[in-house]
């Protein structure tokens, strides 16, 4: 049996625009959906009638969101699932049997009533699957795939995944390594010996060679490389994904310790999603397994 696409659902415009969303992927890849709300246990017991109201509450609102499932995409198989536990905890134990997590953003409260921000990142940061965040009002129309690299290993993850996106979409892919240059007094400090440039030149390397084969692999794929000398790289993705169908990024990257499971970029560009935006997932093997 196929693996699912997991929704993370609570009745808000971002899960509503999350559900939707899920829905034409699942529709297109011919996968099944669950949907699943979480019901935080930590101040329940069966004992008190509270504990059964929040249930029902829960169990009426998947059954709402699977009848508006069925009638947005009626060929695609919707189960619900009603836990227990806080919403990051639900999902993570969720990701380990599913294909992607899709979950809303830019709502105010999500799943277990926290902010939205907090519980996508908890998502993410714990996800062993890809992580997609909708935003709740995502663009009409919009076109083109973007992927944000650095060379590490969760970088080149995402590029394969963006590009797999792009050509079965008919998309572009516009791939984009950025940096921000040292502040004016730092650099006063730096040798004058080409140091500027030979980064530059180096990351021109890194960039291409992100892309290298793509064009062997998808001939018809369109892919476009951008370098950004002085600008952050969560908001130069931010930027340049305002317009785009799609937003890839790697869930850390070269900058980031090894003990740490998202990184800076990844973090500050989910706290301001411009567009659907997937956070792709490598499985790292522990000493020992």
């Amino acid at each position: 049996m196929s693996k699912a696409i997991v929704v993370g659902f609570n009745g808000s415009a971002g899960s509503n625009a999350a559900l939707a969303w899920a829905l034409e992927r699942a529709a297109r890849d011919k996968l099944p959906v669950i949907i699943v709300h979480a019901v935080d246990d930590r101040w329940m017991s069966p004992d008190f009638e509270y504990h059964r109201v929040v249930r029902e509450a829960g169990m009426d609102l998947l059954q709402q969101a699977q009848a508006s499932a069925s009638g947005q995409a009626p060929d695609v198989e919707v189960d619900i699932e009603l836990r227990h536990g806080s919403g990051g905890s639900v999902l993570r134990e969720v990701s380990k049997e599913a294909a992607m997590i899709v979950v809303g953003g830019h709502d105010k409260h999500w799943l277990d009533g926290g902010p939205v921000t907090d519980r996508a990142l908890q998502v993410v940061s714990a996800s062993q699957c890809p992580v997609a965040v909708i935003p709740a009002k995502p663009g009409t129309g919009a076109k083109g795939v973007v992927v944000g690299v650095d060379g590490s290993e969760d970088s080149l993850q995402a590029v394969a995944f963006a590009a797999a996106e792009a050509d079965l979409g008919g998309d572009e892919l516009t791939v984009v390594l950025a940096f921000k240059s040292p502040a004016r007094w730092v650099e006063k400090q730096l040798p004058s010996s080409g140091l500027a440039e030979s980064m530059v030149e180096e990351d021109r390397i890194v960039l291409a060679e992100s892309v290298a084969g793509l064009g062997d692999k998808y001939p018809d794929l369109t892919v476009h490389q951008r370098l950004e000398t002085n600008t952050e790289p969560a908001k130069a993705l931010i930027n340049i994904a305002a317009e785009a169908r799609l937003l890839v990024i790697g869930s850390r990257g070269r900058g980031a310790f090894s003990r740490t499971v998202l990184g800076s970029t990844a973090h500050a560009v989910l706290l301001q999603v411009p567009c659907p935006t997937i956070v792709t997932r490598v499985h790292r093997v522990k000493h020992g397994d």
